[in-house]
């Protein structure tokens, strides 16, 4: 009479055929798998017979209770309850099942060589839920394996161990879904890809290799089962036809099969064989999950087959899910890099398209903005130091939102001066309109704090603003303990001159600058003036802005277009 073991918590149920003999472990190549942390990879031997079930030690570390008595070999009926570590089970007698129509347990192998056609995964369905639903065929077959005919009263021992092994090999994907979603960096996933195959089938070698960009397979882990590193190498001749033809490939006794017998396969010694492509959810092969044993031919069957399509099916949902985690880690640290310094859309651009923001320095046409507060060290001199921080802080504040508002870079702050540019990395054909924009704003801003700052009774600021346009250096800048994304070149020296020469409210651009601008500015003729470094004097103007507190001589300026 058959027996099964029924766990006294939880919905685990084992059955156990009459004459076989399981190994009850933790290890997912066990015959009986229990995912416990009390039960030894290879805790116990049960085998059962029309009488009863028989167990025994083999030197677990946390052994066997059976009726809570420790023994080391024991005899169980119906009704006796067995204690492997903390794991508990009941027996108890099946009920004998119906005669069925004698089968074949297994189809005819026929060729040296089964190819298995790998399922598509519908990119709808995410995650391994995808993939155990794209892999059906496969798990059905390992499932369907025929209720082997009854001889008299018995079972056939050897059939009834292969349906067992089949539903077994269920539960185990589900299991080895669950810990390889764990596995977040990609370099950790693909070794618990090949631990996992290891522990599921007898192989000698596992290897994992994956596409690069050109659609070549490149070995990203390859191991031997005796430990370390593997010294030969993945047949390219099966591995190929696995890609090109998103096929699982069986091959019982590689040296003869004329499809894959070339010199690779003779010169590694690989007798039996297989491969299956990791098919992501788009349809494209990110690589292919390889085994062999180069000791015996015939030693890995079709169901073994089934089972590395679908086990190749979650590794690959896993990979995908580790690259996006991946990506979405490092588009966040670059985005939480560059947002110190660019307008928030800008820096999301930048981290969705790294190729657009040419870091490593080039040269480039922008628009600087030198923001300067005027008489600040005067003023810090009668202040305590945390009301000056505290006043600085909120002005400084303002002055970023501004520039971000206005889609412009922060270049640095300089004491309490503001440096801005716009053009770099990116650009945008109104740069200098933005930038005489973001000065305006930065007069409004201020004189919204002034009179917050009056009610309160705290000092009230006033400053002036240079702006250039020119050819720049732009990229990495500084040494190899500390880099800052900059600018430099003669705009940005034109800029700050043009800012120290601004009186309280003045906005002051130069003849390039106003010749850059693309939409109507109201500009006043300031001063010719002659700047430091530069040979010849510069004509300045002066952008009327609505909230400029401008000084007498702007005020006094006649206006003029913009540059048309």
């Amino acid at each position: 009479m058959p027996f099964q073991l029924i766990a006294t918590l939880g919905n685990q149920t084992f059955e156990l055929p009459p004459g076989a003999t399981l190994i009850l472990g933790r290890a997912l190549n066990s015959d009986i798998p229990i995912f416990d942390p009390t039960i030894s990879r290879r805790h116990a031997e049960v085998r059962s017979d029309d009488t009863g079930v028989q167990v025994r030690d083999l030197g677990a570390r946390n052994g066997i209770l059976v009726n809570g008595v420790k023994v080391d070999d024991a005899r169980l009926t119906a009704g006796d309850v067995v204690t492997f570590g903390k794991v508990a089970f009941r027996v108890r007698e099946m009920a004998r099942p119906a005669l069925p129509t004698p089968s074949s347990t297994r189809a005819a192998r026929g060729a040296a060589t089964i190819v298995r056609k790998v399922p598509s995964r519908d990119p709808q369905m995410s995650g391994v839920g995808g993939v155990l639903g794209a892999t059906s065929a496969g798990i059905a077959a390992a499932r369907a394996v025929a209720v082997p005919p009854l001889d008299g009263h018995t079972p056939d021992p050897a059939a009834y161990a292969e349906l067992l092994e089949g539903q077994q090999k269920l539960s185990l994907l589900l299991e080895v879904s669950t810990a390889l979603s764990r596995a977040v960096e990609t370099d950790a996933l693909l070794e618990k890809i090949v631990e996992f195959t290891f522990q599921i089938l007898d192989a000698d070698l596992v290897a994992v290799l994956l596409t690069d960009g050109q659609g070549e397979l490149v070995p990203k882990v390859a191991r031997e089962r005796a430990g370390g590193a593997a010294t030969r190498s993945v047949p390219q001749s099966i591995a190929r036809t696995a890609v090109e033809q998103k096929v699982g490939v069986l091959s019982d006794d590689a040296p003869q099969d004329q499809r894959f017998g070339g010199e690779s396969v003779l010169m590694q010694k690989v007798r039996s064989t297989m491969c299956a492509p990791l098919v992501g959810g788009e349809g494209a092969v990110l690589g292919v999950l390889y085994v062999d044993n180069l000791t015996t031919t015939h030693r890995f069957r079709e169901s073994d087959l089934e089972f590395l399509i679908a086990f190749a099916g979650i590794a690959a949902a896993a990979l995908e899910n580790s690259r996006f985690a991946e990506r979405i880690r490092r588009e966040a640290l670059v985005r939480g890099n560059f947002e110190r310094y660019f307008a928030p859309s800008l820096a999301a651009r930048i981290a969705e398209s790294p190729e657009a923001a040419r870091l490593g320095g080039e040269k480039r046409e922008v628009a600087v903005l030198f923001s300067d507060i005027r008489g600040f060290t005067a003023l810090s001199e009668s202040m305590r130091p945390d009301e000056t921080a505290t006043l600085l802080s909120e002005y400084l504040t303002e002055m970023v939102e501004c520039v971000f508002r206005n889609g412009g870079t922060l270049d640095k702050f300089i004491g309490d001066a503001v440096m801005a540019q716009w053009g770099a990395p990116l650009s945008a054909p109104d740069d200098a309109d933005r930038a005489v924009a973001a000065s305006v704003d930065m007069l409004d801003a201020l004189a919204t704090l002034n009179r917050k700052w009056r009610a309160e009774g705290r000092p009230e600021l006033q400053v002036g603003i240079g702006l250039s346009y020119g050819e720049v250096f732009a990229g990495n800048i500084g040494s190899e303990r500390r880099l800052e994304f900059t600018v430099i070149g003669d705009a940005v020296n034109t800029a700050a001159r043009l800012c120290r020469a601004a009186g309280p409210g003045d906005i002051l651009i130069e003849e390039r600058m106003r010749a850059a601008l693309r939409r109507p500015c109201e500009l006043a003729e300031h001063l010719t003036l002659q700047l430091k470094g530069k040979s010849q004097p510069v004509r300045v103007y002066r952008v009327v802005a609505r909230a400029a507190e401008s000084s007498d001589l702007a005020a006094t300026a006649p206006a003029i277009p913009a540059a048309r």
